[in-house]
């Protein structure tokens, strides 16, 4: 049995490989080792896979004398608030984000409906593996008396994104909205929710049956078919999220992607222009929001790359707003999550105020360019590369919060080491795309140099 991908705020894996319910419970189980009294949530991103992992999560934990809150096929961050309504001890959503088809997985939730902390993780990691084999001599049965459904998934998190725009102001402009759920749980909400706002809304993929259309990335590439949708329709904006519809990417009128990186600085532009305050993002976004923070005078706080950093790194400095630039807005009026549905609302609610298109808000920001590689490398030889890489990039200022990050005013290079590959990742900015270009190769041939140094 291969071993699925393992990361302190859960798992993933292909299932029926290296995802099975047997290693769903177990890791269920290690779960709520860690966990105070009370019921847990259940939810999943509409994967075909998930009423399988579902019902292996029902049973391993009311055979462990746990009630289950079933919230059946929800978004990942309306589990977030709904374990915080519910006051349950902790969450599991079943869904593997962005990864295609043939993946699940599970994510973590504390009692403070966040994904859990590093600190947190790493204990049910190591109880975890502890359990060398099921939990259970046979596989159990579910005791159904301890299991609640939840009839309504959604009003908890509309009233909450609802108290954060002024919605008088949105339905009067009636914006044509194209959203692309793309068959996950995104249209659950997203549905709802833009039908609140008066939106004249089309849902494509809207049955959350994991029959995607596209891959589940919304990236530009995966995104041609909606490009063109949004023009033929004559949408205000294009609203595209991937499967438990933690990440927004965004859709001119023109059919012009502006991708996931923006949707972070738009909202974080929007929410600083009415309630300034402390900004989080970790260390691989834009700094599109460090020049915000800046030009609002706002204190700027960079986090370690995850989730669960970047809220940490939040409550210590009571951010405002707070991020990762795939498209994760996290506010923490409405969910300690990344949240695509109250990146939608504080999109319309920015328009709406400003008497603005989607396409000037974008242009409004700073203009960077980024430029993503990578580079085969054995884990023991990343030190000698990050430490080769500081000495050949010298005038650089530098951080090892998270691998290393390199500094120059309006440029930025950061190099850190894959979770579950022998690689190293190297992401850069600057303000051109050969600038940002020039910095990844030149990290590339110091590597390989390294590389052929150790082989001689």
């Amino acid at each position: 049995m291969e071993e699925p991908i393992i990361s302190v705020s859960g798992l993933r894996g292909i299932v029926g490989k290296s995802l099975t319910a047997e290693i769903a419970q177990r890791y269920a189980s290690a779960l709520i080792q860690t966990l105070p009294p009370g019921p847990i949530v259940i939810s999943r991103d509409g994967r075909g896979s998930g009423p399988m992992l579902a019902a292996a999560l029902r049973a391993c934990l009311t055979h462990a004398g746990r009630n289950v809150l079933d919230a059946d096929v929800a978004a990942t961050p309306t589990t977030g608030v709904l374990v915080r309504q519910r006051q349950a001890a902790g969450g599991v959503q079943i869904s593997a984000s962005h990864n295609p088809a043939e993946y699940n997985g599970l994510k973590l939730f504390s009692a403070a409906g966040r994904v859990i902390p590093a600190a947190n993780g790493e204990q049910v990691m190591a109880a975890y593996r502890q359990l060398t084999a099921s939990p259970f001599d046979t596989s159990p049965v579910e005791k159904t008396q301890l299991v609640t459904p939840i009839a309504d998934t959604t009003t908890a998190h509309w009233e909450l994104i609802r108290a954060c725009v002024d919605v008088a102001a949105i339905r009067r402009r009636k914006f044509r909205v194209l959203l692309d759920a793309n068959h996950g749980a995104g249209s659950i909400l997203g549905k709802r929710l833009l039908q609140e706002l008066d939106c004249r809304v089309t849902v494509v993929g809207e049955p959350p049956d994991g029959k995607f259309v596209h891959l589940p990335e919304p990236t530009a590439e995966n995104l041609q078919g909606v490009l063109r949708q949004v023009t033929e329709l004559r949408a205000d904006v294009g609203f595209c999220q991937d499967p438990d519809a933690d990440r927004l990417a965004v859709i001119d009128a023109s059919g012009r992607y502006l991708g996931e990186e923006y949707t972070l600085a738009m909202c974080v532009d929007h929410v600083l222009r009415q309630h300034p305050g402390p900004v989080v993002t970790n260390c691989s976004t834009s700094r599109m929001s460090e020049d915000l923070a800046a030009r609002y005078h706002v204190p700027f706080f960079r986090s370690a790359v995850g989730e669960a950093n970047v809220v940490d790194c939040m409550l210590a400095n009571n951010a405002v707003i707070g991020g990762e630039g795939n498209g994760g807005a996290i506010d923490p009026r409405v969910v300690l999550v990344r949240d695509s549905f109250i990146g939608m609302a504080l999109l319309l609610d920015a328009m709406a105020a400003r008497s603005a298109s989607i396409a000037q808000l974008a242009d409004e920001l700073p203009r960077y360019e980024i430029v993503k590689t990578k580079f085969t490398l054995a884990s023991d030889r990343l030190p000698a590369a990050l430490n080769a890489l500081r000495l050949h990039f010298s005038d650089a200022r530098f951080s090892t919060l998270d691998g290393l990050r390199l500094d120059w005013p309006g440029r930025w290079l950061l190099v850190r080491a894959s979770n579950t590959e022998p690689i190293v990742r190297a992401i850069a900015e600057a303000a051109s795309h050969s600038e940002a270009d020039r910095l990844c190769r030149e990290t590339g041939e110091v590597i390989r140099k390294l590389g052929q140094l150790a082989g001689s």
